[in-house]
């Protein structure tokens, strides 16, 4: 193994606390985000590519990073959304056979600053003590005081509208042309393991970008709609709130994972709020309430919405809550055709507990085609 000479680098979060680390090499420089830490054991390379985490800087709390490589065929997304990486033992060398690239050169190739040598635990602890806040990573270690100055004019997660900067610029589609069901998803921050989980169930998608109207994407006839996962606070979203209204009008089933969930009840009127950390990892226990099983999930957000407004709603009904601290996981329409959970059940990275919401989708589909074809 060659030894790697490091940098000195640093975290400097808005409160001004410092911790100390090295740079792993590649990019140097400063980057700035939100902090914040996923608990997950595996699937860093999925999570890095996840568009959910745009303008985050991500902490890993396994203690190694980058031993397996990374796969080409592991990505959710064309790049890393990232903002940047912490961790404690960034591995320049990797044994897993199928891996076609070392982290080191993925994040290069995607111009992602990592820095390394932390101290996670205690790095972790502060955050859950203190909150998410806004940070930067940099080995420009000697302008503490400037990268201080320019962290105070960052603008905050909330009221932040990120999904504009994921979506995709053009509608495309998914799957075979000639499956049995046809499907229109809204893209804030769509997950490609999601698409591969509809078009493996016999569905043809077309994804639309983040500001496409309900007229724009009913064109196309589909037999169901989608709305994806995404970053960024639910409440600039304005656009996919209508077209969330007009698809729940239209009495088509509707389908909505995170961001996609978050949208669909701010469309009933319900509000939602930025979490003092979120959730983030690959084992969130998870109650069904319909079902009175439990659930191991993966989960990245951190708004959910109001759990009173949600009772309290009559068109409403609480479907899934989370165990640890009892938000709303998940919840779905009374007369409707419509669900949401604020989970990933296509995992990737995580358990598969929940992909039976996926068949729960083609099920409304086939029964709204059957009805639709008896009237």
């Amino acid at each position: 193994m060659k030894y790697q000479t490091k940098k000195r680098a640093l975290l400097l979060l808005a409160d001004g606390t410092i911790f100390h680390g090295k740079s792993v090499g590649g990019k140097e420089g400063t980057s700035f985000g939100e902090v914040c830490f996923n608990t997950g054991m595996t699937g860093y390379q999925e999570i890095f590519t996840d568009p959910s985490y745009f303008g985050q800087l991500m902490v890993t709390t396994n203690a190694h990073i980058g031993n397996y490589g990374t796969n080409a065929e592991e990505v959710e997304s064309d790049s890393v959304k990232i903002a940047g990486l912490i961790c404690k033992n960034f591995s320049y060398d990797y044994s897993r056979p199928v891996a076609d690239m070392g982290l080191l050169q993925f994040l290069e190739n995607n111009n992602t600053l990592a820095i390394s040598d932390v101290d996670t635990r205690a790095l972790v602890s502060y955050i859950r003590d203190n909150g998410a806040m806004n940070a930067v990573i940099s080995t420009e270690v000697d302008q503490v005081e400037r990268l201080k100055e320019e962290l105070l004019e960052m603008p905050s997660m909330k009221g932040l509208e990120l999904a504009s900067k994921v979506s995709t610029k053009e509608a495309y589609f998914v799957g075979d042309e000639n499956a049995t069901y046809k499907v229109s998803a809204l893209d804030i921050g769509i997950k490609k393991n999601i698409l591969r989980n509809l078009a493996k169930r016999d569905c043809y998608i077309k994804v639309f970008p983040y500001d496409t109207s309900f007229k724009e994407m009913s064109e196309w006839n589909p037999d169901g709609y989608f709305i994806s996962n995404g970053p960024g606070d639910p409440e600039p979203l304005k656009s996919a709130i209508k077209t969330a209204k007009d698809i729940i009008e239209s009495n088509k089933p509707l389908f909505g994972i995170c961001l996609g969930h978050q949208v669909i009840a701010l469309a009933n009127g319900v509000s939602t709020y930025k979490m003092h950390n979120g959730h983030r990892g690959i084992n969130h226990p998870v109650m069904n309430l319909l079902t009175g099983k439990g659930e191991i999930t993966s989960q990245n957000h951190g708004f959910a919405i109001d759990r009173e407004e949600t009772e309290n709603h009559p068109e409403l009904e609480i479907t899934h809550v989370h165990l640890n601290d009892h938000t709303v996981a998940g919840l779905r329409m009374k007369n409707k055709d419509v669900f949401s959970v604020q989970y990933h059940p296509e995992a990737s990275p995580g358990p598969h507990d929940a992909e039976y919401l996926f068949d729960q989708f083609i099920e409304l589909i086939q029964n709204s085609t059957i009805e639709k074809t008896e009237v």
